[in-house]
């Protein structure tokens, strides 16, 4: 088995290389390796339904889908991300208990009750200190998981806090469960890096011959490329999201007003503007600027600004909070 040493902690890349590597190893490695603050969300989410979009676009941070199914995780670098790659039969591939196992048992000789509970956690007395998602291609399976160390838990509560009522699709849906840091469960533990240290270590006596390896450059040239034209791209984080409807309200000087967004990869193809349950007189100019546009901030801000439509019916921020 090849251990990689993975010390980037660029969200995009460290995605992009999981997929990269699934694709191209031509035998069973291991990784462990750690982001800066980002959100992930699982291949098939709708990943606007998934996180607290103003707290997350006001910390500026990045979110990402990666190619394994599950739900949204929050990441930063006291989260520990761990993943296999393994070569085997397609229909004995998927096997959570397998690759959570040899992580199980570093907790365990720490004296720590971890198991594996429910469809694909590891908890320790119920608190939840890792979730594990899987995705198989060919005859080979990626398997990767969190391990909540020492990460801040206040930031990933906010980050993944949604209101879910927006929201209508058939995506799959995060399961929230109460979360617990590994490091907060121990007495006198080791810092981080310690920690990572003692998973490296046993992982290499539980798998004889494997081998510490690098990332070669041009293995990283290509990675970096996936990370740019795929990773970083809107189509790819939230124009791949499927059909859903978005329905906002708010109070404005004693008025209900109620928006419906039709939106379909990420398009919006349908508005629809009501005022105290009867239809805005605005609704075709509303339609006109903004159907075949993104459902994006950025973008809608942008093309409000530029039509100046907002001064016709509210302000831009009544505007962007209804549509956001």
């Amino acid at each position: 088995m090849q251990i990689i040493n993975r010390p980037q902690t660029d969200p995009y890349f460290n995605l992009a290389a999981e997929e990269y590597l699934l694709k191209s190893v031509s035998e069973d490695c291991f990784m462990l390796w750690r982001n800066e603050p980002s959100i992930i969300v699982g291949k098939h989410q709708n990943t606007l339904a998934e996180i607290n979009y103003p707290f997350v676009r006001s910390k500026n941070l990045p979110v990402i889908r990666r190619i394994s199914g599950g739900g949204t995780v929050f990441h930063d670098p006291g989260n520990i991300n761990f993943t296999f790659i393994a070569l085997g039969e397609r229909d004995k591939l998927v096997d959570f208990r397998r690759f959570t196992k040899p992580i199980i048992e570093v907790l365990n000789t720490m004296g720590l009750p971890a198991v594996f509970e429910g469809k694909n956690d590891i908890r320790i007395k119920g608190l939840k200190i890792s979730g594990n998602a899987e995705h198989v291609y060919k005859n080979k399976v990626l398997h990767h998981g969190t391990l909540l160390y020492n990460a801040q838990l206040n930031k990933l509560n906010e980050a993944i806090r949604v209101s879910g009522e927006k929201y209508a699709d058939k995506s799959v849906q995060s399961i929230r469960s109460k979360v617990a840091n590994v490091c907060d469960l121990m007495e006198d533990g080791p810092g981080i890096e310690k920690f990572i240290e003692i998973v490296l270590q046993h992982i290499q006596n539980t798998f004889p011959f494997s081998k510490f390896v690098e990332l070669e450059p041009h293995d990283i040239h290509s990675i970096q490329k996936l990370a740019d034209e795929k990773y970083k791209s809107w189509e790819w984080n939230f124009g791949y999201s499927p059909h859903y409807t978005f329905t906002n309200k708010m109070v404005l000087r004693g008025k209900v007003l109620e928006v419906v967004v039709g939106v379909e990869k990420g398009i919006i193809v349908s508005i629809d503007l009501n005022e105290n349950n009867k239809k805005h007189e605005m609704v075709k100019k509303l339609e006109a600027v903004l159907n075949g546009k993104k459902h994006n901030f950025v973008e809608v801000r942008k093309i409000i600004r530029e039509t100046g439509i907002h001064r016709q019916i509210f302000s831009e921020k009544v505007l962007m909070d209804l549509l956001f």
